[in-house]
């Protein structure tokens, strides 16, 4: 049995791949590096986490990038030699105006490709393909010849910003895109049309899109042809998944899909979803990845039971199980590469912001930029993939004034987080509190009632359970001090946020340090915790 989401927390937009028995996810990282998260599995059940392929400089560097911006939509694909993975790093999104709306239709999407012959191995430096729209995808026709296509944004007056899909051919050997570029697809009523990929069974074009925005009114739609470039007839029920008109559906928000055929011939989707707090209507989750089986009949695609619903539980295909092992819920840093849980934002260049060598066995974060920079901020986190959990670290960290903090932090974006940090001032010495960055709130920050601790090391915590958040800090062992305030996670969610603006990455728990004096005083962290749990049953 398949139980979705089957990868939970793990940002969206999936394309999904299958190499002899091998099966392969990717996913959206966003501004989070590197870049691009690769899931592994031999009998779509069970999955691991990989690789990120996007690792240097010259394939990813998004300082700059504005929050829920850089990596969107990723589609790796195998053409019988090698793999090609297509992305775009999105630059811009908007400008923001008075009242948090988007006042500018300029954005900038630039798309790539990186190849290799071994999933796990050293990616190619980037062809830069195009920047005409975002969710590029790569399809390799039975002639050999291969596509791109992509979404056509539109930045003028009067126009649909989302003007269709677009396909032009791709010349591996010229790496560069060769001919026309054709409009494919204008797409439905629904509007909102992006992530097309395409398929080609029975002497047939298949193209999925997805319809109705990555929110409540998500949709998949399906279309096709005898010819590469249409017309496109569209699916009787035209949109083969979506949650948008079943308040009761398991799984909302249910689109943006890829398809996957077992060696049976049994066929999969992959797509994205999310789970709402229960009377809050925030995905605090972020959005998700569910699969299910899908049956062809007439020549189209339908749901088991033709009614277009996702699934919380799905037959899983007649595969061998191939469970891997548990992932260690303690981090002890130890060797000198990070967990392959966390990551940090932006920059190409960790050493400047983090070290696990400068002192064995402990992860060094250097003070850097403010907590929120889109430049060189150093924090380190992973991500919350439970609705209730407890997070916990060790940290030496000896501040002289208040430009100088660091601790343990809930994350969204820079205008979403509770931050359980270690400072100081002149008045009360070394303290400790928390700041919070508050979307829906007239006042934009706030701040905890500082509490003096003395030097030394001190262990902090945080315990989420669905939109509650406390945190609690203990010296020597002792203890835990319990902070008396109750914080609202459900701010990190996409929904939390001013109207207009990009919220796509779900929350992440870890580390940072800040100083902005210019001294980079650091922060020693000994070893980070996460476990989920189950706050119901105590």
């Amino acid at each position: 049995m398949i139980r979705n989401p089957i990868l939970p927390g793990f940002n969206p937009d999936p394309s999904i791949c299958r190499v002899g028995e091998d099966y392969y996810i990717v996913t959206s990282t966003f501004e989070w590096f590197p870049g691009v998260q690769i899931h592994h599995s031999r009998d779509l059940v069970n999955w691991r986490l990989l690789t990120r392929p996007l690792v240097r400089k010259s394939q990813l560097d998004m300082r700059g990038d504005p929050d829920s911006c850089g990596v969107w939509a990723p589609c790796l694909s195998h053409d019988g030699e090698r793999f090609h993975l297509i992305y775009t790093d999105v630059k811009r999104y908007g400008r923001t105006t008075v009242g948090g709306a988007s006042g500018a239709s300029l954005r900038d999407f630039h798309n790539y490709l990186v190849t290799c012959e071994t999933i796990d191995g050293e990616w190619s430096d980037p062809v830069h393909l195009n920047s005409s729209g975002f969710d590029p995808s790569l399809f390799h026709d039975d002639d050999g010849r291969k596509y791109l296509l992509n979404q056509l944004w539109d930045h003028r007056p009067g126009r649909n910003r989302f003007a269709g899909i677009v396909l032009q051919e791709y010349c591996p050997r010229e790496r560069r895109l060769i001919g026309e570029r054709h409009n494919i697809f204008a797409g439905t009523p629904l509007g909102l049309t992006e992530a097309p990929h395409l398929y080609r069974r029975d002497g047939r074009y298949y193209l999925i899109t997805a319809e109705g925005g990555t929110g409540w009114n998500h949709a998949v739609t399906m279309a096709r042809s005898r010819d590469l470039l249409g017309p496109y007839e569209l699916h009787p029920d035209t949109y083969i998944l979506s949650s948008r008109t079943r308040p009761d559906a398991p799984l909302m928000r249910a689109g943006h899909a890829d398809l996957v055929e077992t060696p049976a011939g049994e066929t999969y989707m992959a797509y994205l979803c999310g789970r709402p707090l229960p009377n809050r209507g925030r995905c605090v989750l972020g959005r998700e990845t569910a699969l299910q089986p899908m049956v062809w009949r007439d020549g189209w695609l339908w749901t088991l039971d033709g009614q277009g619903v996702p699934m919380r539980e799905a037959p899983a295909p007649d595969l061998p199980p191939h469970p891997w092992p548990e992932t260690p819920v303690r981090a002890d840093f130890d060797a000198d590469q990070l967990p392959i849980d966390f990551q940090w934002l932006r920059t190409p260049e960790p050493d400047a912001i983090f070290s696990l060598t400068a002192r064995p066995g402990h992860l060094r974060l250097y003070g850097r930029e403010t907590i929120g920079s889109l430049f060189t901020q150093s924090l380190v986190a992973r991500r919350q993939q439970a609705f209730c959990y407890t997070a916990s670290c060790a940290m030496e960290f000896e501040p002289r004034h208040f430009q100088q903090a660091a601790g343990l932090v809930a994350y969204y974006n820079g205008a979403k987080f509770h931050y359980l940090h270690v400072t100081h001032d002149a008045e009360i010495g070394r303290h400790i509190r928390v700041m919070s960055a508050l979307p829906d709130s007239p006042q934009a920050d706030a701040f905890s009632a500082p509490i003096a601790i003395p030097e030394g090391r001190v262990e902090l915590r945080a315990e989420v359970d669905e939109e509650r958040l406390r945190f609690a800090f203990r010296l020597d062992r002792q203890d835990w001090q319990w902070l008396p305030e109750q914080f609202d996670a459900s701010i990190l969610s996409d929904e939390a946020t001013a109207p207009g603006a990009p919220n796509f990455t779900g929350a992440f728990i870890g580390m940072a340090c800040q100083d902005v004096s210019g001294a980079g005083l650091h922060a020693d962290f000994d070893w980070f915790d996460y476990r989920e749990r189950d706050f119901s049953a105590a």
